[in-house]
């Protein structure tokens, strides 16, 4: 019988195909497609042995190590659900997780296994601490797979998104849909008839690509580059060490000879780009062709950074979310100039409604929605699943809540998250506008704008702002800077400097923290303008 169109039967198909092609690759050592497959193995048999069932949830809680990868297929090999935990949430945020997805076992590093023991749920009957314990659990298991695994497309892959402006929610897919929607990009989408067809596509394919992504594994953006790697056959780089670091990023890309790297936003960007500028002979960047972005997008300042210390490369834009899958693209040679708002080509499923949902005329600001393959709706949350999924004249929308307009030339730009566009005198200011226009000043490192209240206005648009090293720029130079390229309106009527812009585990400006930390600033001005101020968040 053909395989289903399930991610483990596709691991196992692939590893059958080429089994000692590279899977995984680290600075430090080389996991084959053999290899992964067979520990994956091993934990699926494991947690067959502790009761786990077809459907259950398992939090995988770590920071990125190898055993992510395996427990993320020996889940789907098992038939149950891998559930992604922010190793960086304390313990409210865990608790919150652990029991809204009812996780009945978890794999998590052993420095997180306290943390995890304090807030467990009635429902989490077995922890599986990553190690000593981890090792001889897999060591005693059969490396065998069954006979008939009983799995389906059907099968679920759920992802909690990284809750930036509220609780993090799982967001449920099933996997026909998932690998369509968002793991096929390497194969430029082209359509998927079998899984036999893939493991052919791969043994026929003599050069496969290496494709590094920066950010962590619980990030659903480091989960798709390692689904588009192995979907494809293909080699997934992947950064293991515990926090980010640009120089060993490009460590890495040298080592495993990288073909595309995968950037999350100006965070990951900018670092990246201004180690090589200061070191341009340090690295063999020769096997690198394309830079990619996705999670967050690329200001025109970090942009044109990364032109100048990777010339001759294009740039990759990408957008989606949790609830869309990679929903459109562009590529940026550099020959437009200045981007601005994110621009894409989008395919016939994406499309531009009105409150009405009414497609939305050339110009006019709306909501971007997405068709085709995608989420069932969220884990635990009918009233949210409704809101954000809809039907119109019979099919069936992703409507997650982006603010987009489509341009004459059919194109549509992305302006921003709706929940976080700041409402001042009755203007809408989109925060990544604002940002997009900061980082372009020589003097700003990171900034982060959001609403704060005003008593005329409503709202105010206010920026934290992280300067760059030795550098004393004032806020009225900032807004000059600002006034000279947007609207009156746009221009921050508060700047306050703080050593570090809050963000999540995975680059993504955290908004709630941000308006937190302005609020605090703001009742405290002699803090929030001396630039030793710290953003804790």
């Amino acid at each position: 019988m053909p395989r289903p169109l399930n991610l483990a039967d596709v691991l196992e198909a692939i590893a059958d195909a080429v089994p000692d092609r590279p899977a995984v690759v680290t600075l430090d050592r080389t996991w084959t497609y053999r290899e992964v497959d067979e520990r994956a193995t091993r934990l699926a048999d494991h947690l067959r042995g502790l009761g786990v069932r077809p459907g259950d949830h398992v939090a995988v809680h770590s920071a990125n190590r190898i055993e992510w990868v395996e427990a993320f297929y020996g889940c789907f090999k098992a038939r149950a659900v891998p559930i992604n935990v922010n190793y960086k949430y304390l313990r409210d945020e865990l608790a919150h997780v652990y029991g809204d997805a009812g996780c009945v076992a978890a794999v998590v590093a052993p420095e997180h296994a306290e943390d995890v023991r304090a807030v467990a749920p009635p429902a989490l009957r077995h922890l599986l601490v990553l190690g000593e314990e981890y090792d001889a659990a897999l060591a005693a298991a059969s490396p065998e797979r069954p006979a008939d695994p009983g799995r389906s497309e059907d099968d679920h892959y759920t992802l909690y998104t990284g809750g930036t402006t509220g609780k993090p929610k799982g967001v449920v897919w099933r996997h026909a849909d998932i690998i369509r929607a968002a793991l096929n990009a390497s194969r430029l989408g082209a359509p998927i008839e079998s899984v036999e067809q893939l493991a052919t596509e791969a043994a026929a394919n003599q050069s496969p690509m290496v494709l590094l992504a920066c950010g962590p594994m619980m990030h659903g953006g480091s989960q798709w580059i390692l689904g588009n790697a192995h979907v494809s056959g293909s080699t997934v780089a992947f950064y293991d060490r515990p926090s980010f670091d640009p120089e060993t990023i490009l460590d890495l890309v040298q080592h495993a000879r990288v073909v595309s790297l995968t950037f999350l936003g100006d965070a990951m960007g900018r670092p990246v780009a201004e180690a090589i500028l200061a070191e341009p002979d340090r690295w063999d960047l020769s096997s690198l062709v394309a830079v990619s972005n996705g999670a967050a997008p690329l200001s025109d300042g970090v942009r044109e950074e990364i032109r100048r210390a990777l010339p001759g490369r294009f740039i990759l834009d990408t957008y989606g979310s949790s609830e869309s899958g990679a929903t459109a693209s562009r590529v940026d040679d550099g020959s437009e100039g200045p981007v601005g708002a994110p621009r894409f080509n989008p395919s016939p499923d994406v499309e531009v409604f009105d409150h009405e949902l009414r497609p939305c005329p050339v110009g006019v600001d709306g909501m971007l929605a997405r068709s085709g393959p995608m989420p069932l709706g969220y884990h635990n949350d009918p009233a949210r699943t409704a809101a954000t999924f809809k039907e119109v004249d019979g099919r069936r929308w992703s409507i997650p809540g982006d603010v987009a307009r489509r341009e004459e030339d059919g194109s549509i730009t992305v302006l921003g998250r709706g929940s976080v566009c700041i409402n001042t005198g009755g203007e809408k200011v989109h925060p990544e506008e604002v940002e997009a226009v900061l980082l372009r000043h020589d003097d700003v490192f990171d900034a982060v704008v959001v609403g704060t209240p005003h008593e005329r206005w409503g709202q105010q648009v206010t920026a934290l702002v992280q300067r760059r090293e030795g550098s004393a720029v004032d806020d009225e130079q900032l807004r000059t800077h600002v006034r000279t390229l947007l609207s009156s309106y746009k221009v921050p009527k508060e700047v306050r400097f703080v050593d570090q812009v809050p963000r999540t585990a995975v680059s993504k400006v955290d908004y709630a923290a941000s308006r937190e930390l302005a609020l605090e600033l703001l009742d405290r001005p002699e803090a929030g303008r001396s630039s030793a101020h710290p953003a804790t968040r």
